[in-house]
């Protein structure tokens, strides 16, 4: 079997399945129960020190 032919039957078989397996496994991951807050944490951190900057002894900017 020519290599390019061994590859494009892996491509359209076994890759495609890797993938999907892989895509439907980080949608799982974002949307599992009790990850909201570390989502929302993350999505606000950036306002986090908006009014003042932070203290230089304040590792996590709270």
């Amino acid at each position: 079997m020519e290599t390019y032919s061994f590859l494009r039957g892996l491509a359209d078989s076994w890759a495609l399945l890797v993938l999907v397996l892989f895509f439907v496994g980080v949608i799982l991951f974002v949307f599992r129960p009790g990850s909201r807050r570390k989502h929302d944490d993350a999505a606000e951190s950036i306002f986090r020190n908006e009014k003042s900057p932070a203290r230089a002894d304040d590792k996590e900017g709270r």
